[in-house]
């Protein structure tokens, strides 16, 4: 469980450049849309790289061969997983500092406990608790900062969140489901290539293509600044490949509901890298005692996991 602990924080670190960048972006006026498809388009180059560099030309036919074999569940769950989550943080960057969407973020804490309930996993009662702590933590950060942002835009800014905080472990436990579970309802995919991350999410990056084609003739973005794509770039390397490939091989890793929730808690680090990256590079406000507080209870939420999947 410490190793499964240890890989979730790693990710979170890398996850956190996410807000940080996007805050970036979105200061510098470059539309949310294209903050949130580019970083997919990257992806594929540097998936497909990895891919070719790892397991040479024939792993990646093999990858794109079970794309088009179950191409619908791929389309759904890189939609949700990826396009949908990724489209709506996104577009909250808009009207939310970084932290804001961080600490919100961390719904998806209690919303995975949920999407594990929809797919009939059960799990400890006691894991809610180790959850709630968590939240709370992240609740406490986000109120010690509220007074200094407009109440409405912080609305606007938090509501596309908790949408997305659905969408991300929904989309990843599609693919758990496909891979290791026996749901009626989901294609069982009993491949070995699925046992690599980089294979995994790039089937998931290519399904949420058609999101973004959609959202591009719907929307018509102005075209994207150079400063615009060199930070979508460094998203989809620190974010989109190292952070999902390490949190994507902490969840293979995972054997039963309890660890995955472990995991999937694992995320709310994210607010903490998120605020010491505010604070180094946009010269953020250092947390006052209300957040340390919060920043407490979030590793005190961690260390329960940990005692508790140790008995």
């Amino acid at each position: 469980m410490i190793k499964l602990i240890s890989l979730g924080v790693l990710s979170g670190a890398f996850f956190s450049t996410t807000f940080i960048l996007n805050e970036v972006m979105s200061l510098e006026g470059g539309h949310w849309l294209w903050s949130a498809s580019l970083r997919y388009v990257f992806m594929i180059f540097f998936l497909t790289l990895i891919i070719l560099l790892s397991g040479g030309v024939k792993e990646l036919q093999s990858v794109l061969k079970l794309f088009c074999c179950y191409w619908r569940f791929w389309v759904l769950a890189g939609s949700i997983g990826f396009g949908g989550f990724y489209a709506l943080i996104c577009f909250s960057a808009d009207f939310s500092p970084g932290w804001v969407v961080a600490a919100t973020w961390q719904f998806t804490v209690v919303a995975s406990l949920f999407v594990f309930m929809l797919f009939g996993r059960s799990f400890p009662k006691r894991i809610w608790g180790f959850s709630l702590v968590i939240f709370a933590g992240v609740a406490l950060v986000n109120f010690a900062n509220i007074e200094a942002f407009d109440l409405k835009a912080l609305l606007s800014g938090s509501l596309p969140v908790l949408v997305a905080a659905f969408c991300y472990p929904f989309g990843n436990q599609l693919v758990w489901e496909a891979k290791n579970g026996n749901h009626k309802r989901v294609p069982c995919i009993q491949s070995p290539l699925l046992n690599s991350v980089f294979n995994k999410v790039l089937l998931m990056t290519l399904g949420s293509f058609p999101l973004w084609v959609v959202l591009v003739l719907i929307i018509h973005p102005s075209v994207p600044s150079s400063s615009q794509i060199m930070n979508t770039a460094l998203i989809a390397l620190f974010s989109g490949v190292f952070a999902t490939c390490i949190f994507l091989f902490a969840r293979n890793l995972a054997s039963n509901s309890s660890e995955l929730a472990a995991v999937d808690a694992t995320q709310s680090s994210e607010v903490v890298f998120a605020l010491l990256g505010g604070i180094f590079f946009l010269k953020s406000e250092v947390p006052n005692m209300v957040s340390a507080a919060g920043l407490l209870l979030i590793l005190i939420g961690l260390s329960l996991f940990i005692k508790y999947q140790k008995k």
